[in-house]
């Protein structure tokens, strides 16, 4: 998943009801929030019911006439309603509560949820390509790198010493890293987009 440059007329657009906009919008933080939701709440139910009340808020922030400081943060912003709306799940006992507009206000500009953004639309792009890779190369980047197994259980996994595993594992890692460059380099690019740069997960 490649960084989209959201601006203030992205954000107009949304507002004011575009359809294509609006497709969008659903279509690229559905996968984002899906990660970030993960393991936070209590039941696949529940996190699905957090991305939609996360969607909701959004679009409804906007069409009260609520204003976005600046178009670039968009992402930002729909991260920190995203966490606001776990926040509150958890202080009621699971039960959504509407959230106070200054309360939004006073995180849409955090520069920590930029980076967040950043790193969880990196992190989905590493797992779209491993997918792709072959088993074994494939297996081994999942369980050290996803899983964070212990690499003597790696080992004992696919019957290898440790000294056998850097080498499979310094393989996996290179061709990983061919994988990812032609995945930058494949299909139209948005414009003013640029290339993340490559993630450190497999660096």
């Amino acid at each position: 998943m490649d960084f989209f440059p959201f601006d203030d007329e992205y954000v107009r657009r949304l507002r004011d009801g575009d359809r294509s906009t609006e497709e969008h919008f659903v279509a690229y933080f559905t996968p984002i929030l899906r990660i970030k939701l993960r393991g936070r709440l209590p039941s696949p139910e529940a996190a699905e019911d957090a991305r939609q009340e996360t969607y909701l808020r959004v679009l409804k922030k906007l069409r009260a006439g609520g204003e976005i400081r600046n178009g670039h943060s968009f992402g930002a912003f729909v991260l920190t309603v995203c966490n606001n709306v776990v926040l509150e799940g958890y202080r009621q006992g699971k039960r959504i509560q509407p959230m106070e507009d200054e309360h939004v206000e006073n995180l849409t500009t955090s520069e920590d949820h930029e980076d967040e953004l950043i790193k969880v639309q990196q992190r989905e792009g590493v797992r779209r390509v491993v997918s792709t890779m072959e088993r074994r190369d494939r297996d081994i980047l999942t369980a050290i790198f996803f899983n964070e197994r212990p690499k003597a259980a790696v080992c004992e996994e696919f019957g290898v010493d440790q000294g056998y595993l850097r080498v499979l594992l310094h393989r996996a890692k290179e061709k990983f890293r061919k994988a990812w460059a032609k995945e930058q380099r494949r299909g139209p690019r948005d414009p003013g987009e640029t290339d993340p740069p490559r993630p450190s997960l497999l660096s």
